[in-house]
């Protein structure tokens, strides 16, 4: 599938396609919509650890961190944390071919702990900031810092059970982890941030009341203009549906490029983003409403579409009469992406 991986030489970020065989993973370029015949490169996985989640990039919380036995780093970035998961525990699979104990461990650990299907993070987090039953700020102080609006992890642990959304403080722990994982808490202080570069998942977040964490938007500066505001709250304000890289195509170069999808409901909008791009925000988007999706044949090149691509496409076209082509990775993902649509529109 689509990652974006971070450059060797140049730290910039380019999507490649990659491919995961027993002993290496593979990468490929894409031009003109289609996957080049031989890999751009390769990661050989013997000796290899990985690292997730990786939490070195701030704006990317969602990244796999793989360390050859040359010491050679590499980054990719997922679309979610089941993504991100379901990658990592099949690259440890094949790093650790030969040890079975080992990834059946990883599986039993992986499927330890689920949230409450009615449960999302989001709703932790909205309880959290209530002001009256939600956790409770203070300032606190470490090594001559002083930090305003944060809370303590035994705090928060203490408050995940009270609250329902944990039964032990191993769940507690565990729950907390997925917050700080998906950027929605982060550390302060020596304690807490040290604590994130353990090996062991268990022990990136501490249960402890000297190890300090705050809400992440609160460390950020708030640079939003008020378009920017509205423009968030009518359109990025619905639940994600759907979200994974697509190819599509440019409305004035008709060029292919790898975007990242995020369909919404409640409003219904499907949004696009440059995943190679620091900040967070759509490079384009569409409501759905009255829109028309489709697949498109795979003999030939359909009309509208340029360049040699792989086929896989569907196409969807606005109210407003836009065209939109895009490509999927495969047919099963191009009829989950249109079943997924049609009830939105």
């Amino acid at each position: 599938g689509f990652l974006p991986l971070q450059g060797h030489i140049v730290r910039n970020w380019k999507v490649r396609w990659f491919v995961l065989l027993q002993d290496k993973l593979l990468y490929y370029k894409i031009e003109g919509g289609k996957k080049e015949p031989s890999p751009k490169g390769r990661i050989l996985l013997d000796g290899c650890t990985i690292t997730c989640p990786c939490l070195e990039y701030e704006n990317r919380p969602l990244l796999i961190k793989l360390k050859t036995k040359t010491n050679t780093d590499y980054f990719l970035e997922c679309c979610s944390r089941e993504e991100r998961d379901s990658w990592a525990l099949d690259i440890t699979g094949a790093i650790h071919a030969g040890h079975p104990v080992q990834v059946q461990e990883l599986h039993r650990m992986k499927n330890s702990f689920k949230l409450l299907d009615n449960i999302s993070l989001h709703d932790i987090v909205e309880r959290m900031y209530d002001s009256s039953t939600g956790i409770k700020l203070t300032r606190n102080l470490d090594q001559g810092n002083r930090y305003k609006e944060t809370f303590t992890g035994s705090a928060l642990v203490d408050w995940l059970i009270s609250n329902s959304f944990a039964v032990s403080r191993f769940e507690a722990v565990t729950l907390a982890s997925m917050l700080m994982d998906e950027n929605f808490i982060r550390p302060v202080g020596v304690r807490s941030t040290e604590a994130t570069r353990s090996s062991d998942p268990s022990e990136k977040f501490l249960d402890d009341s000297t190890a300090l964490y705050m809400f992440a938007e609160n460390g950020k500066k708030n640079t939003s203009s008020k378009e920017e505001v509205q423009f968030n709250i009518s359109e990025l304000s619905g639940t994600i549906v759907k979200q994974g890289f697509l190819v599509k195509q440019g409305h004035k170069r008709k060029n292919w490029k790898v975007r990242r999808f995020v369909l919404r409901a409640d409003p219904a909008f499907l949004h696009y983003y440059d995943p190679t791009k620091e900040e967070n925000k759509p490079v384009g988007g569409f409501s759905l409403r009255g829109c028309l999706v489709s697949a498109l044949e795979d003999n030939g090149v359909p009309a509208g579409v340029k360049g040699n691509v792989q086929g896989n496409l569907f196409k969807i076209i606005t109210k407003n009469d836009i065209h939109y082509y895009i490509q999927a990775s495969s047919k099963a993902e191009r009829v989950q992406w249109i079943e997924a649509i049609k009830p939105l529109t």
